[in-house]
């Protein structure tokens, strides 16, 4: 397991490996299961594995929590061991954004949607960012999760519109036995917002029951949705959406396949969450 920091070093790697299938994971570091399962998944299925921990700061808005977000590399590097990545890539804020920096990638249309119409410009440092990562790594397979369901579909689309000869793999939300997506976010959790947080699970479950049930009117259905967060006290509702999952427009009624997203403030930490919706 050969950690790198620096560009040209992870760079040298890659073209040295030529040939041979480079998975990559890209994380922001404190690792839960749900970044494991990409690390297993990318074992699988490629020659080498590189992990990237990289705190982004250009996808954080200027009062969001850059600064606090939880970080323990000595911590990391322990869980990643036993899943035997042969490369963590560690790079440093000013190699990756040196002064003067001013390119930016961004995708129009699926951005400034959900999680992007409450974090205005929060894609464009996302999309950079990945695509600095792909050009840096050069790998052949980019391993995400579709908690961050609006992320995978927004790089999936970069990708097709640059030609990037990568193929982005989208595996499912890994969650605690009582429902809760893992996030890293979920550190900032106090106990008694920690018994809060399943409720947002909860909520999409009980959207999916609906559907099932014959309900097709999406107002109806995030009533239904608002009426049971409204239960826990501690938690604030950001956005629900039920929307197309390629465009991200909001829908009428659940035909197909939709997309039910949702934010929500639980204490201090800001938690997101979806499911895909079979409507009839």
């Amino acid at each position: 397991m050969r950690v790198i920091i620096d560009l040209k070093e992870m760079q040298k790697y890659s073209k040295a490996a030529k040939g041979q299938k480079i998975g990559l994971v890209p994380t922001m570091g404190y690792l839960h299961a749900g970044h494991l399962s990409l690390v297993e998944a990318a074992r699988k299925s490629s020659d080498r594995v590189v992990v990237s921990i990289f705190v982004n700061p250009i996808q954080f808005g200027p009062k969001e929590d850059f600064k606090k977000y939880p970080r323990d590399l000595k911590r990391d590097k322990k869980l990643l061991k036993p899943y035997r990545p042969d490369v963590i890539f560690i790079p440093k804020v000013e190699e990756i954004f040196p002064n003067g920096f001013s390119t930016f990638i961004e995708v129009k249309d699926l951005s400034d949607k959900l999680c992007g119409k409450i974090r205005p410009g929060h894609f464009k440092g996302v999309t950079t960012i990945v695509l600095k990562l792909f050009e840096i790594v050069q790998p052949d397979l980019a391993f995400f999760g579709e908690k961050d369901f609006q992320q995978q579909v927004i790089i999936k689309k970069m990708v097709k519109d640059l030609n990037l000869p990568v193929k982005i793999v989208a595996l499912p939300t890994v969650r605690e036995e009582d429902g809760l997506a893992l996030s890293s976010r979920n550190t900032y959790l106090k106990p008694k917002e920690r018994q809060a947080a399943p409720v947002l699970y909860k909520s999409l479950l009980l959207a999916e029951e609906m559907v099932n049930c014959g309900e097709k009117n999406s107002q109806k259905i995030m009533q239904e949705m608002r009426k049971l967060i409204g239960s826990e006290p501690l938690i604030k509702i950001d956005y629900i959406s039920i929307c197309d999952p390629e465009t991200f427009k909001e829908v009428k009624a659940v035909k197909g396949k939709t997309l039910v997203a949702l934010a929500a403030y639980v204490g201090k930490a800001r938690l997101i969450d979806n499911l895909l919706l079979t409507g009839k």
